[in-house]
């Protein structure tokens, strides 16, 4: 097996004393010894993350915008230049590949990012007969998510953009100064809170590092997200999904998939019949405490298997809690539910998905 990628970012966090995990051919960057802090600053003020492992595709061409279509689940046809859109990546069956967002440059010009590499073989067969061109960008497009309350306020003092024009899920489509550096500038990232992200080419990730880190950001990294993402109600793929096992409604994903919309992707058919009665549901448990139950831990209703509990976390706000895909009949907020964890059980109680900020009005501020 070959070694996980460096990033960009790699020396400059390895300098500071940071930790890396091995995941999905790259390291990333676990933490820099102050979980608490680090959490703080997210939630607070202003954290800073190398998400440069979130892995970039480059699709150009006439029938780009078809292309990516094909196996988004969201509307891409009806995207504008400059706008983001998140969902799941399927199968011809309506299955979850994977997940992610897709960036529209223009109708001939789009960006994909997926949580994992190896997705050449299923792009490549998606797309037959379509004209369009596709490339892994990896190492060649690293990126910083800049997260917090405060970081409206901490990008406008490292750049000329107009980011209190720029809205929730749009991005600049041209390059402009951040440090100095250039960069495309979005308002998105995986934190529940107010955000940016910036991606770059690799010469510059010092600069940008450095006056993102001189004008008060604290960086972050795996060590927190579980907490964060799932008091936010996010999934990952290889946790909360294995590939071609799960619609998108059993991941609380139902506004994402385009049934109303013209264009045409895998397993859209079969996603209508899901649609009109999807057998589970994704929601939060509120968990009765002590040790965190497993990753795919059973859920049970007096002793009956009703579910799977799949990303277990411990909130610094909400206490120990986890998402969990449960039977639509069991999945009502008040449901007392009991998880498996060691030879015994602790008890459960189903809540909405999203705890922290359900309506998005964080990042959307």
């Amino acid at each position: 097996m070959s070694d996980p990628i460096r990033g960009a970012f790699y020396d400059i966090q390895a300098a500071m004393g940071a930790t890396f995990v091995d995941e999905g051919g790259w390291w990333w960057t676990g933490g820099f010894g102050d979980p608490e802090g680090e959490y703080r600053a997210v939630r607070e003020g202003v954290g800073m993350w190398d998400l440069s492992p979130l892995n970039k595709w480059e699709f150009r061409g006439p029938d780009a915008v078809e292309a990516v279509q094909r196996v988004h689940s969201n509307d891409v046809l009806g995207m504008a230049a400059g706008q983001v859109r998140y969902g799941a990546f399927l199968d011809e069956d309506g299955l979850l590949v994977d997940d992610g967002t897709v960036f529209r440059f223009a109708d001939d010009h789009l960006w994909v990012m997926t949580n994992d590499m190896n997705r050449r073989a299923y792009f490549e067969d998606a797309v037959k007969g379509l004209d369009v061109s596709f490339a892994y960008l990896g190492t060649e497009l690293p990126s910083l998510q800049i997260q917090g309350p405060r970081s409206r306020d901490l990008l406008r003092s490292i750049t000329d953009a107009d980011v209190d024009g720029l809205r929730y899920f749009r991005f600049l489509p041209e390059q402009v100064k951040v440090g100095g550096a250039p960069v495309i500038l979005s308002r998105t990232g995986f934190s529940g809170e107010l955000g940016f992200e910036v991606f770059l080419e690799p010469q510059h990730a010092q600069a940008v590092w450095d006056a993102v880190a001189d004008a008060g950001a604290v960086p972050y990294g795996v060590d927190i997200i579980e907490a964060v993402r799932v008091e936010t109600g996010m999934v990952v793929t290889g946790y909360d999904y294995q590939e071609h096992e799960r619609t998108p409604f059993d991941l609380g994903m139902e506004r994402l998939v385009a049934l109303d919309a013209p264009g045409e992707f895998m397993g859209k058919d079969q996603l209508r019949e899901v649609a009109k009665e999807p057998p589970n549901r994704c929601k939060t448990l509120r968990l009765d405490g002590g040790p965190l139950p497993e990753y795919g831990a059973a859920v049970t209703k007096d002793g009956e298997e009703v579910g799977v509990l799949t990303s277990p976390a411990e909130s610094p706000k909400l206490g120990p809690i986890a998402i969990a895909i449960l039977r639509a009949d069991v999945a009502a907020n008040g449901t007392p539910l009991e998880v498996a964890l060691g030879d015994g059980t602790i008890g459960a109680t189903v809540d909405q998905l999203a705890l922290y900020d359900p309506k998005k009005q964080r990042p959307r501020s």
